[in-house]
């Protein structure tokens, strides 16, 4: 459901990417690139052009399966991150060895033993 759901999101963000950019601002000749008047390439400019329909429809759409996925989010637990188990492992690292020492001597310092004191 959530995977079906964004695919349709994405879709509808690229759809409404696409017909921001097609719509020319007051002003633009659209329409005389192609060879017509200006603002008569689809259709006579009246109350509300089809373009600007269509944007409030694929808005409308977007809006909504923004808020429906946000929900989903909400309501499945949150962030991937609070989902992570963190677990350490102590790992031993050994000493560097020491340069004032030939080669065969360079050993990690030795524990004294539990029973005798420094």
């Amino acid at each position: 459901m959530i995977t079906l759901l964004i695919i349709i999101h994405v879709i509808v963000s690229i759809l409404l990417i696409v017909i921001v950019l097609i719509q020319g601002g007051k002003g633009a000749q659209l329409g005389a690139a192609f060879g017509g008047s200006s603002q008569t390439l689809f259709g006579s400019r009246g109350a509300a052009t089809f373009l600007g329909k269509m944007t409030t429809v694929v808005a409308v759409v977007f809006m909504l399966t923004s808020l429906t996925l946000a929900v989903f989010s909400a309501k499945g637990g949150g962030s991937v991150v609070k989902k992570t188990p963190v677990t350490e492992e102590k790992q031993t690292i050994p000493a560097p060895p020491m340069p004032d020492q030939p080669p065969e001597q360079q050993k990690a310092p030795q524990q004294p033993a539990q029973g005798t004191k420094k």
